[in-house]
């Protein structure tokens, strides 16, 4: 029996994660197959009752890497949430595990997870942001809480979340409010300024949503960097992870680094969530071996890190 995973969302086919996950198991020995499925929002409750069927025919599900724009929808899809997924109400991973005791030895359990918090940590760590720093956030959805809770481990005291619609930011305050983070909704329109002066930026915006910010930031940081050399030295902008990788770099990315700040790609961030989904589908937890973060790294073109 072939065993199957995969990463649902909508749109799909830019997905790294296939590459990723397939490379992991193919070094760690694990026969197991991983593909994009493109699901949408309205269309997931019938895929998952699809994936529950299949276990019961006895198809070897171990694993769905989930994304937008699925992750709060899929709190209601799986028997259990765990950890941080709970308090955020996102998951962005399902694995499949054996019944509990009393319940049916012939099911499933499907136990939701959020790897994401781990990856945005890690990501912002590894490229050295300030301790207790200052931090903005563009986006307000799934991933956005994943950002809240990273900063809220990171010891932010407070963060701003630039939305495009200050009444869809509801997964954002779900999540501070649930980490004791406090936040300031604010409208997209005004982030270029704060921005310039965060010590950690973390955009979970979609591809090239955040590109009319560029030029704006792009002048900001230029201004402030001449105002900064004419009496000290030249200052620069902290740490900004920018969820989305394709196309990169980004506008905003670009914009960031020319100023002489540290700029790190979702690329690297979606490495670090993958690591932890590996260890949950292949069954091997911390038993997993380090090097396997090598191979993943290099089926991406990642450079490789010392994790």
């Amino acid at each position: 029996m072939t065993l199957r995973a995969a990463v649902l969302g909508h749109p799909i086919s830019h997905s790294k994660s296939p590459a990723l996950h397939r490379a992991a198991y193919a070094h760690l020995g694990v026969e197991l197959g991983y593909e994009a499925v493109d699901v949408t929002e309205e269309a997931l409750p019938a895929f998952m009752a699809r994936v529950r069927e299949d276990l019961r025919q006895g198809q070897g599900w171990r694993g769905l890497s989930v994304t937008m724009p699925l992750k709060s929808g899929m709190v209601r899809e799986v028997d259990e949430v765990r950890g941080v997924a709970r308090d955020l109400g996102v998951v962005n991973t399902v694995a499949f595990e054996a019944p509990q005791a009393g319940e049916d030895p012939g099911t499933t359990r499907l136990v939701g997870y959020n790897t994401d918090v781990a990856g945005i940590v890690n990501a912002l760590r590894h490229a050295g942001a300030a301790s207790a720093p200052s931090a903005v956030v563009l986006g307000g959805g799934g991933t956005a809480a994943a950002a809240v809770a990273a900063l809220k481990e990171l010891g932010a005291p407070y963060a701003e979340i630039y939305v495009r619609d200050v009444s869809r930011a509801a997964e954002a305050k779900t999540a501070a409010a649930a980490v004791g983070l406090a936040i300031r909704v604010l409208p997209l329109s005004g982030a270029a300024a704060a921005l310039a002066g965060a010590d950690v930026v973390i955009s979970t915006l979609p591809p090239r949503a955040a590109d009319p910010l560029a030029d704006e930031l792009a002048g900001l940081l230029a201004q402030r960097a001449g105002v900064s050399s004419a009496q000290t030295a030249p200052a620069r902008p902290g740490v900004l992870l920018d969820v989305a990788y394709d196309p990169w770099p980004s506008q905003i990315a670009a914009a960031w680094q020319e100023a002489g700040g540290t700029v790190v790609p979702g690329l690297e961030m979606l490495i670090y969530q993958a690591v932890e989904q590996v260890r949950h589908f292949s069954g091997l937890g911390e038993a997993m071996p380090a090097d396997v973060i090598d191979v993943m790294c290099d089926a991406v073109g990642a450079p490789r890190r010392v994790f």
